[in-house]
């Protein structure tokens, strides 16, 4: 899912700095013990195999250069994430800021974040949801005046269909428009509006940085509202337990119960 001129070393700056301290670890183990201990009539193998040893720091050193890098990424996005005051604020993001305002407001709820995959005709979405198997496609519009029209909502749900994915999120620091919000209504399409965001936010913010998975689940990911645990009394999951927004009839957002 990343673009096709990422390289390793970039794509190591976007995940937790302890990843590139674990390849490197692995490739140097790798390099040092195994291959040489490796067996092979080609002469060419042969002389890959003797130069290994001599190539295992230098593999390793650059594996872990991204390290400081992604750990610096991580403590810059932490800061973004808490310097937000209110709906201006997060207004006056540029739109590189504001797309990663909205990942780390995930990150921070459990889901592992893919940043710009690449999907799409015009870099398309913008990050990339996983949590509990299921795989939620995130377009963000840092709009200030116009509305978000139905047009963006129909090519996501278009692209969510196309790539097998659970849902579709797009997010927006304004609004959008009551024609977008009638075609996803009864879809798996969920439209976050600037204020649903910054309540969000704000909950978040209210939060300490490290979480128990256990209660990972009591933010509502739509409208920053508690999630209460609810008993289904109807329909084929009747007798199931699941998460249910504290706001519902106005949100109706659900997240599977794990206990």
């Amino acid at each position: 899912m990343a673009r096709k001129n990422e390289t390793l070393i970039n794509l190591l700056t976007q995940v937790p700095w302890w990843i590139s301290v674990v390849l490197a670890a692995i490739f140097y183990v790798v390099l040092k013990f195994i291959v040489p201990a490796l067996q092979f009539q080609s002469l060419a193998l042969k002389g890959i195999i003797n130069a290994a040893p001599q190539l295992a720091h230098l593999v390793a050193f650059v594996i872990l250069i991204p390290a400081p890098v992604a750990a610096f990424n991580a403590w810059r996005k932490r800061k973004l994430l808490h310097r937000q005051k209110d709906i201006n604020s997060i207004r006056s993001l540029s739109w590189r800021e504001f797309e990663e305002l909205v990942a780390e407001a995930y990150r921070r709820q459990g889901y592992t974040v893919i940043e710009n995959p690449g999907y799409g005709p015009d870099g398309g979405i913008d990050l990339v949801l996983k949590k509990d198997g299921n795989l939620v496609l995130i377009q963000c519009k840092q709009w200030r005046a116009n509305k978000v029209g139905v047009n963006i909502i129909r090519e996501m749900y278009g692209v969510m269909i196309a790539k097998h994915a659970s849902g579709v999120m797009v997010i927006t620091s304004g609004l959008f428009t009551q024609e977008a919000k009638n075609f996803a209504t009864g879809k798996p399409i969920d439209l976050v509006e600037g204020i649903q965001l910054v309540n969000l936010i704000r909950n978040i913010q209210k939060r300490p940085t490290c979480v128990p998975k256990s209660t990972e689940s009591n933010i509502c990911p739509k409208c920053g509202a508690e999630m209460i645990l609810r008993t289904a009394q109807k329909g084929r999951n009747v007798g199931h337990k699941f998460w249910g927004c504290s706001n519902f009839p106005k949100c109706r957002t659900t997240l599977a119960y794990k206990g």
